[in-house]
């Protein structure tokens, strides 16, 4: 059975998420970040993407990209795979051993409302939660780093005017989620539903014909 095709349109934002081969870590060392920054930054100039923020985890990364043309997320997300996954096996020297990632990677549409701006402080601070860091300043391979710390070539490789942050962000950015807002970010990506409150969900759904059910994981439905 083939698989179904993923929601890919313009001037929406989505959560992309992509996790390593049996999670293992793909990601550790310095190198190893500077190596996927490099792809990033090389995909964001190619496909001309607005990329909003991102975080690069030893075993996984999150990205919030607000596209400009239809398919364009597609051929972005397919581009990085394929470039990563050929560059760490020429660093390794391990070329034809095999996938990096465990597969395709998750896409979730986003409600640009208060839901991104939550959306957005999960993603960069995913550090926090794993206790790698206790100040989110000290996790160099983020968008929060970059664009407050970052020199102004690397600020520009961000669309952050893309949003409108919240004036309380840098305050929050290192305060720890609630159970609730938790349970949000989670329920979308573990269902594979859009982000938003039940109003918009139930919109996007019935726009772009998405399964409603796990079953599908928010996908179109077959046929559409």
């Amino acid at each position: 059975m083939g698989r179904a095709p993923r929601v890919d349109f313009k001037d929406y934002f989505y959560h992309i998420i992509n996790r390593a081969n049996a999670r293992q870590k793909i990601f550790d060392s310095k190198e190893d970040y500077q190596l996927f920054e490099k792809i990033l930054e090389d995909a964001v100039e190619k496909y001309d993407m607005r990329i909003v923020s991102y975080c690069i985890m030893p075993n996984h990364f999150h990205l919030v990209l607000y596209p400009k043309h239809n398919g364009d997320i597609q051929l972005f997300m397919q581009w990085i795979t394929l470039t990563h996954t050929q560059r760490i096996h020429a660093k390794n020297k391990t070329a034809g051993y095999g996938h990096i990632y465990q597969g395709r990677y998750k896409s979730f549409l986003v409600n640009s409302d208060n839901y991104l701006n939550i959306l957005l402080r999960y993603v960069e601070q995913n550090p926090l939660r794993a206790k790698l860091v206790k100040n989110l300043k000290d996790w160099r391979w983020g968008s929060y780093h970059r664009r407050n710390y970052g020199t102004q070539q690397e600020k520009k490789f961000l669309s952050s005017n893309s949003v409108e942050w919240p004036s309380t962000y840098m305050k929050e950015i290192n305060k720890p989620f609630t159970d609730g807002q938790l349970k949000i970010i989670r329920t979308s990506v573990n269902r594979g539903k859009p982000l938003g409150n039940d109003s918009w969900v139930s919109r996007i759904i019935k726009k772009f014909k998405l399964e409603s059910t796990d079953r599908r994981r928010g996908r179109p439905k077959k046929g559409t």
